[in-house]
């Protein structure tokens, strides 16, 4: 399985940023699970931002509730990630997480590559 992940950058603290993360798998059919995305600053742990679970509950980490929202379109395996009221210390690379299922395989973790949202104060 592999994610494509798009939508970071450079925004001004207050602005917003959508993250976007598609899970392809050459033709395949597959099945997708958890969907999520998890960040890590400079000099810091990777550590979950946002998450869905199959059955569409969330969980966010307790410094982004409120401000950012996470869905998905499940016919096009894409998970979403809107950040509103960003603030400086949402700086960091945002990494695309699911779990799925190949039909030859049982579920694993699949990582995205990675994408840098800054936020300038």
């Amino acid at each position: 399985v592999q994610l494509q992940a798009s939508g970071g950058g450079l925004v001004q603290a207050g602005g917003s940023l959508r993250l976007s993360c598609s899970a392809s798998a050459s033709g395949s059919v597959f099945n997708v699970y958890d969907m999520g995305w998890y960040r890590q600053a400079p000099g810091k742990q990777r550590e979950l931002a946002s998450l869905q679970t199959t059955d569409g509950t969330t969980r966010h980490a307790d410094s982004v509730k409120g401000r950012f929202t996470i869905y998905r379109d499940a016919a096009l395996k894409t998970v979403y990630l809107q950040m509103d009221l960003l603030k400086p210390e949402d700086t960091a690379v945002y990494y695309c997480y699911v779990v799925a299922a190949l039909p030859w395989q049982g579920r694993n973790n699949y990582w995205g590559q990675g994408t840098q949202v800054t936020v300038s104060s």
